[in-house]
């Protein structure tokens, strides 16, 4: 097997079994939804140490995507991969968490501002553009929802605003996406990129239908701060749904080729974090009493 290969399904393996390890006391505790939102930081924290890997296995691919002004493009290559590995480590073991998601929160943004907003406004009418950048948004705000649930020394109103912020990050997105699945049902559903759904995925019109509907009324009831919880939780679990019926068999007929099968299933992957990790930061409703 070739480096390029390995490193990111070992990294992801061991990032896997670290994040399994560190939940093993929370399955048994977690009730309702709550047994789905308490994956949230594994599901978030394996993709990143795949990406992480990626970054040392083909750093010469990835660093032709740093800004051309910034100099030492591979330094910067290499200090992305370490912090990648290590934000992934750490939020998937539970350790310094309230430090690693600020960090890996402001990282993401700034992908976003040094990286996809350039390429966007060379290029307004490139819809995958947008959709990297609305992509890495959401990332962001995932750790900005981690961030106020673990940073502890935080003020109050700091971590509702780091919450909220997150909220509205992946809210924007969320329904960006879901306009997008409704508008291009030939493409893969959850982060609508530029590779076309194979013909031979079972239900694969409406799996993008079906995202799309899903996808625009929680990313409505997050943007209106009505039903959070439930409507970040119900975004997690449509996009555990895409994983598993879409990107899995997707990932299965490329095995061997990361950037058309294992990326895209970590991406979504991610995702999928994302969105629990919000889900976790979101007020528990409960029940009114007539």
């Amino acid at each position: 097997m070739q480096s390029e290969v390995f490193w990111p399904y070992f990294a992801g393996a061991a990032i896997t079994l670290a994040g399994v390890w560190a939940l093993r006391g929370e399955v048994s505790s977690a009730r309702g939804p709550d047994r789905i939102a308490f994956l949230g930081p594994l599901l978030f924290a394996m993709p990143m140490a795949v990406f992480g890997a990626e970054h040392f296995a083909s750093a010469k691919t990835i660093m032709r995507l740093v800004p051309s002004w910034m100099p030492g493009p591979l330094f910067w290559t290499y200090f992305v991969g370490v912090a990648l590995i290590a934000g992934a480590l750490s939020i998937s073991m539970k350790q310094k968490a309230g430090w690693s998601a600020p960090l890996v929160a402001l990282m993401l943004f700034l992908f976003v501002v040094l990286m996809h907003l350039p390429n966007v406004v060379s290029d307004p009418k490139d819809r995958i553009a947008w959709a990297v950048l609305f992509r890495d948004l959401s990332f962001s705000g995932g750790a900005l929802a981690l961030a106020g649930t673990a940073a502890h020394g935080w003020p109050t109103a700091t971590k509702k605003i780091a919450i909220r912020t997150g909220q509205i990050f992946i809210a924007v997105t969320t329904i960006v996406f879901g306009v997008e699945q409704l508008l291009h049902p030939d493409f893969v559903p959850g982060v609508p990129l530029e590779k076309l759904t194979p013909a031979w995925i079972p239900g694969r019109i409406l799996w993008c239908y079906l995202a799309g509907v899903v996808f625009i009324a929680a990313g409505a009831c997050l943007l209106v701060n009505r039903k959070t919880r439930l409507a970040a939780t119900s975004l997690g679990v449509i996009v555990m749904l895409l994983v598993l019926f879409v990107y899995v068999p997707l990932w299965g007929a490329n095995l061997f080729d990361i950037e058309n099968g294992f990326n895209y299933f970590a991406d979504t992957l991610m995702f999928c974090g994302a969105a629990l990790l919000l889900a976790q930061a979101m007020p528990k409703e409960t029940p009114s009493h007539v």
